[in-house]
């Protein structure tokens, strides 16, 4: 298998059967994220894709979904995924969908003709790094588009009937802003048709922009009870069924939800932690985190 820089799926996909479409990133301007900055962007190709495909399907035939692994390989042209997509049939005649990262900039050069086609070739579960729906943490982020911007795109994927999941990171608006931005993504998200919302707790890492402006004192990170208190926000005013998963590596407490149905619960569940655990315990949790997660 052909794989090069890093390697990266979300929990979720554990059960997926892996392999490289492109490696690194179109963008690496979130302020945040240090996973792709040493790697230029690359698509992976066809002689390697179909070398990869060929051993999938000696030691897993019968495999029914793969992931294509890259920071955004949904980067690609429509005529770019289509022939991967058809190239994934011709070897895998079982697989029923090809899931991958994208980004909301991958969706905006598509029309909608062309991602019900790719929606028919297999193509489904966009993992959407959205992390916010406020436009003033978009910005402080540095990821390139608005809140109109995620609604305008997402729905095209619901037009085309293609299954997505968006991301939602507390503290990343800084401290003080966690309830504002918590508002106002819970009112862009009940807007979206999200298969389910994954949640992860902005840790800093040394090389990324956010970092070096929290060094120079131009971002104050948010206290992790506050960050809970986010979470608890979010979740009381989205106004949508669907999952919730706050249970990465980087969130202090892991939850997870099935909403309306369980939100008090979660919410409770939350203030019990709040309660309970001190700052300092906390803090030294995400001091120890070594990686995004």
């Amino acid at each position: 298998m052909h794989f090069t820089g890093r390697t990266w799926r979300p929990p979720y996909e554990a059960s997926s059967v892996i392999i490289q479409a492109t490696s690194g990133c179109t963008y690496r301007k979130c302020r945040f994220c240090n996973l792709y900055q040493d790697e230029c962007f690359r698509m992976s190709p066809m002689e390697e894709f179909e070398e990869d495909l060929a051993e999938i399907k000696r030691y897993q035939p019968y495999a029914r979904r793969i992931f294509w692994t890259g920071a955004n390989p949904f980067s690609m042209s429509y005529e770019n995924l289509k022939l991967r997509a058809l190239t994934v049939r011709d070897y895998l005649i079982k697989c029923q969908t090809m899931a991958m990262f994208a980004s909301i900039r991958d969706i905006r050069d598509k029309e909608v003709w062309q991602l019900k086609k790719l929606r028919a070739m297999g193509i489904n579960g966009l993992t959407i790094g959205t992390e916010s729906g406020d436009d003033e943490t978009l910005a402080l982020a540095g990821k390139g588009y608005t809140a109109a911007d995620i609604l305008e795109q997402c729905r095209k994927l619901d037009e085309a009937g293609i299954e997505y999941y968006v991301v939602y990171m507390t503290g990343l608006a800084g401290k003080g802003n966690g309830e504002r931005n918590a508002v106002n993504s819970a009112r862009l998200f009940s807007q979206l048709n999200s298969y389910f919302i994954s949640v992860d707790s902005l840790t800093l890492f040394a090389g990324t922009e956010l970092y070096q402006m929290a060094q120079a004192g131009q971002f104050i990170p948010a206290d992790e009870k506050e960050r809970l208190r986010e979470l608890q926000i979010f979740i009381q005013n989205l106004q949508i069924r669907t999952h919730l998963f706050a249970n990465t590596s980087s969130n202090f407490y892991p939850v997870t939800a099935y909403l309306p149905k369980e939100r008090e619960a979660v919410v409770s569940e939350l203030q019990h932690i709040m309660d309970t655990v001190s700052e300092e315990e906390m803090a030294d949790y995400r001091r120890e985190l070594k990686g995004l997660g």
